[in-house]
C-alpha cells in the first residue's frame, strides 16, 4: 500500500501549474474577509462600524469595500445583514418546507447547486468494511472562494472535499487517509483541479451531473441526501432535517451526521443552523460557515417554499 503525501512546498492552492488565477484571488480575499468576520464575532455586542472593521484588517474603508465587493459581489453592510440572527430566523421560517418541497419535486436523488446537479452513490456494506482496499484516490490542494481545499476523487466520483485549516494541508490529508485507510492515495492535481473549478465556478454546467462516492452509515447517507435538497441561500434547522427524515427526536444524531459530512459545500452542511438562528458547529470554522452563508445569500434568490402536502 502506498500513500503519497504533499509537503509544505507543494501546496496546490499556491504553486500548482494549473492554478485558476480567479480562484487564487478569491482565496486571498477570503483570508482578509475571514479576519474581518472574526473581528465582528468578537465584538458583536459593540456592533463595530465599517471603518473600524476595515482598520482591524489594516485596510482603509475604501479598499476594504472594494475587496469585499470583489469577493462577495455585495457590500460589507449587505453581507453583515445576512449574518444577523434576525435574518437567519426569517430564513428558517421561510425554509420550513424546503426539504419536503424540493424532494417532492423530484430531487430525491439529485441536489442542485447554482446550475450543478449533484448525484450520490453510497458504498455497499462490503465496500465499507474493506475501508477502500483496491481503490485509487487522486487528491489535490486548490484555491476556492473560502480558502484552500483538499479535493479527492475516484473513478466513481468525488469522495472528499475539505477546507484546509493549517499551513501545509497535513491535517486534511490525515483525515482523508483515516477515512480510506486501505486505499492508494495519489497526489494528482491535474485530476482534481477541473472538479474544483466546476464546483466553484459562477456558471455551472447543467448537462453534466456531479457524482459523489460516499462512505458512511445508512443514517449518515440519509442525512447527506437530505442536505442536497437545501438550495443555496436557504437555511434549515437540525430539527427540520430530523423531522423530514421521520425522526423528529434525532436532531443530535443529525448534528453528528452533519459534522461527519465528507464533501464540504457540495453537500451543503453549512446551510444547517440552530433553531435559534445561530450559525456554528462547523468543522471547518464558524467564520468560514458564516462567510459561505453570506456569500451565497448575496448571489441566490431563494425560491418561495411550497406548502408541504
Amino acid at each position: 500500500m502506498s500513500k503519497i503525501r504533499v509537503d509544505a512546498e507543494g501546496r496546490g492552492w499556491y504553486n500548482e501549474g494549473m492554478r485558476n488565477e480567479n480562484l487564487v484571488q478569491q482565496a486571498e480575499d477570503y483570508r482578509i474577509v475571514e479576519q474581518a468576520i472574526r473581528f465582528v464575532e468578537g465584538r458583536f455586542r459593540e456592533q463595530p462600524g465599517l471603518e473600524e472593521i476595515a482598520a482591524s484588517v489594516h485596510l482603509s474603508k475604501y479598499h476594504f469595500q472594494r475587496l469585499f465587493k470583489r469577493w462577495a459581489g455585495i457590500s460589507p453592510t449587505q453581507f453583515l445583514h445576512y449574518l444577523t440572527v434576525e435574518y437567519a430566523k426569517a430564513q428558517l421560517r421561510e425554509s420550513e418546507s424546503v426539504l419536503g418541497a424540493t424532494m417532492d419535486a423530484g430531487l430525491s436523488s439529485a441536489g442542485r447547486l447554482h446550475d450543478l446537479f449533484v448525484t450520490m452513490e453510497a458504498m455497499t456494506p462490503g465496500e465499507y468494511r474493506r475501508l477502500g482496499a483496491g481503490l485509487r484516490i487522486s487528491y489535490g490542494f486548490h484555491a476556492t472562494p473560502f480558502g484552500g481545499c483538499l479535493a479527492a476523487a475516484t473513478a466513481r466520483g468525488l469522495c472528499a472535499l475539505s477546507f484546509v485549516q493549517d499551513e501545509d494541508g497535513s491535517e486534511a490529508l490525515a483525515v482523508l487517509e483515516s477515512r480510506w485507510p486501505r486505499a492508494v492515495l495519489v497526489a494528482e492535481e491535474k485530476t482534481t483541479a477541473p472538479l474544483v473549478e466546476r464546483i466553484f465556478s459562477t456558471a455551472g454546467e447543467v448537462d453534466r451531473p456531479f457524482h459523489l462516492l460516499l462512505k458512511g452509515t445508512n443514517f449518515q447517507v440519509r442525512v447527506w441526501q437530505a442536505l442536497l435538497a437545501i438550495p443555496a441561500g436557504a437555511m434549515v434547522s437540525y430539527q427540520a432535517v430530523a423531522a423530514y427524515l421521520g425522526a423528529p427526536k434525532a436532531s443530535r444524531a443529525v448534528g453528528r451526521a452533519v459534522a461527519e459530512n465528507p464533501v464540504a459545500y457540495l453537500i451543503p452542511c453549512h446551510r444547517v443552523i440552530t433553531s435559534a438562528g445561530e450559525a456554528h458547529r462547523y468543522r471547518w470554522g464558524t467564520a468560514r460557515k458564516k462567510a459561505m452563508l453570506g456569500w451565497e445569500a448575496g448571489r441566490e434568490v431563494v425560491p418561495s417554499p411550497l406548502p408541504s402536502p
